[in-house]
């Protein structure tokens, strides 16, 4: 019996199942890197949520009368929540990060009216407390911009990824699909960034 000639059939008989092991599990690594670039938006997207009602009890007290657009801040970061939280249960689910899109679109369309609005009332303007919720949400605001292109670099390139040959055969084998860009969904102007300052 010759050793090394099966030895060699061996070697050539394991070859394309080594090759398909190591292009599955580099397929798991960048699926798992665009999902932890999504938690990292889920995070700064979180304490986005949780200073809005802070920001809306503080400019209750002055613009009593302007209670559509409080009720219509509440409302859009309420629709954003749960699209945040259905997102969130599955980062690859391309309805559910269209809908997070668009669900941001709305609230960063209500914050941008209730900041216009808020220029109308400087004793608002003024306030301590304002000023500090303003700046800490200029800041969430810019967080979330970086963890949405890290995000969507995740994503570039975990789709590029299963759709090179060779290792688009092994992605559809083993049904890897092709993630969703997390896409600004507003027109030109509702794309301007809500102006936040109180100086």
């Amino acid at each position: 019996m010759n050793w090394t000639g099966l030895i060699i059939f061996l070697v050539i008989l394991a070859a394309p199942f080594i090759w398909a092991v190591s292009i599955y599990n580099a397929l798991v690594t960048f699926r798992n890197r665009f999902k932890n670039a999504f938690a990292q938006i889920d995070v700064q997207l979180k304490r986005r949520y949780d200073l809005i009602p802070n920001l809306v009890e503080t400019a209750k007290g002055y613009m009593a009368h302007e209670r559509q657009t409080l009720e219509g801040v509440t409302a859009a970061r309420n629709t954003a929540v749960g699209a945040n939280q259905r997102a969130a249960a599955n980062p690859a689910d391309g309805a559910a990060i269209q809908g997070l899109a668009a669900a941001e679109a709305g609230l960063s369309g209500a914050l941008g009216r209730l900041f216009a609005l808020s220029e109308a009332y400087p004793d608002l303007k003024a306030n301590q407390n304002m000023m500090q919720l303003s700046e800490e949400l200029t800041s969430t605001e810019n967080k979330i911009a970086f963890a949405r292109q890290a995000f969507n670099d995740a994503v570039m390139s975990y789709n590029t990824r299963i759709e090179s040959f060779p290792d688009n055969i092994v992605a559809g084998t083993f049904q890897f699909k092709a993630a969703e860009l997390l896409q600004a969904t507003e027109s030109a102007e509702e794309r301007k960034a809500p102006k936040v300052s109180f100086s």
